[in-house]
């Protein structure tokens, strides 16, 4: 068996967390690989909206295993907010989460630190969402970080505040305000809760060990490929790896064990904060796809910027995830327009025309569009694939042949049941 991965191809917000629950009844497993409570996966079903932030999309799905990996930053006052949050819908969902010994913890003064440098960076700011994130991986990196499995030893408060005092010695330099007694005791309290209330194991043998006994495992992403620390749009990204390969170090599995790679897109583009961003809309159709589309951060709340969608860049996330089939999501959002527009190349100031992202180079470029005859209505109700417009069929085959690798799913509202599947879905392959 081998562990098929879920991922965002584009600036997050693509629908993850509806996929990943609605595949999940294929899978004995679902795994988060890196992330924190930056990310805002929202499930619906039954007439409920559910947004988790660091607990994996499967943990509705009875007899499914959930595992935090140890790519994961955990914050355990937000963690222990969102697990009392779901308390109502039965306890019993606590059993069905593993939360890895080598998943990095986000303490207090990392969410402080985090607010600092965001402040000190002024009007180049990052739009960070204030979670600490960067701030923890920063630690994880240089070796100072502490984690969930730490909490079981004796000195773990010693260690606790021993990085601590560094924290507070970058905030006093900063001259940032802050009052820790508080905080440090909702902290240790959260750490308690953890302990009495959850399995803590190390992900990396759970993973393998279940993959020898056939165990199908699906892997599920945060944020989106092009925030990646390394491959996406620099210095406008997250602090972790959020592309396939972050799959082996986040959660302790070789190259060799990877299966399918479910590539997640919506059929436009949005963006959340600072960045560039090639085909935003400034105009009035650009706050049409955002009002139809409900573009508000699950995380943040901060309203989403919104384009048309980026073939160039939707290539580039295939090419460096691999990925084997395509996802598209909230297709229904353009059922409002007549005409469609898909950007296929970019033109730079000196009139070059180029398909390879420039994200790194710090000039003008403007984006070549084809436009496509819309379908103009509703969706509602459409139970397959052969029932759509004939105009969306074309869109759908259009990025098909742009990008070369199949559509195999187009959602088409945000409920269970508004997902509409192309072709069944072989797991573990």
């Amino acid at each position: 068996m081998k562990v098929d991965i879920l991922l965002g191809l584009q600036w997050g917000d693509e629908g993850k967390g509806k996929i990943v629950d609605y595949l999940a009844p294929k899978y004995d497993n679902v795994a988060r690989f890196q992330g924190g409570p930056n990310a805002g996966h929202t499930l619906e079903f039954d007439g409920i909206k559910h947004v988790l932030h660091q607990i994996p999309s499967g943990i509705f799905r009875e007899g499914i295993l959930n595992i935090a990996g140890n790519g994961v930053v955990l914050d355990p006052v937000i963690f222990r907010k969102e697990i009392e949050g779901l308390d109502k819908f039965g306890k019993e969902l606590r059993s069905r989460l593993v939360i890895a010994t080598k998943a990095q913890l986000i303490l207090p003064t990392h969410r402080l630190l985090d607010a600092a440098y965001e402040k000190a960076k002024g009007d180049k700011k990052i739009g960070s969402t204030l979670k600490g994130i960067g701030p923890t991986y920063q630690d994880k990196i240089a070796r100072n970080g502490l984690r969930v499995g730490d909490a079981l030893s004796d000195n773990f408060k010693e260690r606790y505040e021993t990085l601590v005092a560094k924290h507070t010695a970058i905030l006093d330099n900063h001259g940032f305000e802050y009052d820790l007694a508080p905080l440090n005791e909702e902290f240790f309290a959260a750490m308690d809760f953890i302990k009495e209330n959850f399995r803590v194991e190390d992900s990396s043998y759970l993973v393998n060990g279940l993959l020898d006994q056939e165990k199908s495992v699906l892997a599920e992403g945060a944020q989106g490929s092009l925030l990646d620390i390394d491959f996406g749009s620099y210095p406008y990204v997250t602090s972790s790896n959020t592309t396939a390969a972050g799959v082996c170090s986040g959660l302790g599995v070789a190259p060799g064990r990877v299966g399918q790679v479910f590539g997640i897109f919506k059929a436009y583009c949005t963006r959340v904060g600072s960045g560039p961003f090639p085909t935003e809309l400034f105009d009035e159709t650009g706050e049409r796809m955002q009002k139809e589309g409900n573009e508000f951060g699950s995380t943040t709340g901060r309203a989403r910027r919104c384009g048309w969608i980026d073939l160039p860049a939707l290539k580039y996330a295939v090419m460096i995830n691999g990925v084997t089939q395509l996802f598209m999501m909230k297709a229904d959002v353009l059922n409002i327009f007549e005409e469609i527009k898909a950007c296929v190349a970019y033109e730079l100031s000196d009139g070059t025309v180029t398909e390879t992202l420039p994200f790194d180079i710090d000039v003008p470029i403007k984006p070549v569009y084809e436009t496509l005859k819309g379908w103009h209505q509703s969706l509602s109700g459409i139970d397959s694939y052969e029932k759509f417009p004939q105009e969306l069929r074309d869109y759908v085959k259009f990025i098909e042949d742009y990008v070369k690798v199949p559509v195999n799913i187009v959602s088409v509202g945000p409920d269970r049941t508004e997902t509409i599947i192309r072709e069944d879905i072989v797991v573990g392959s």
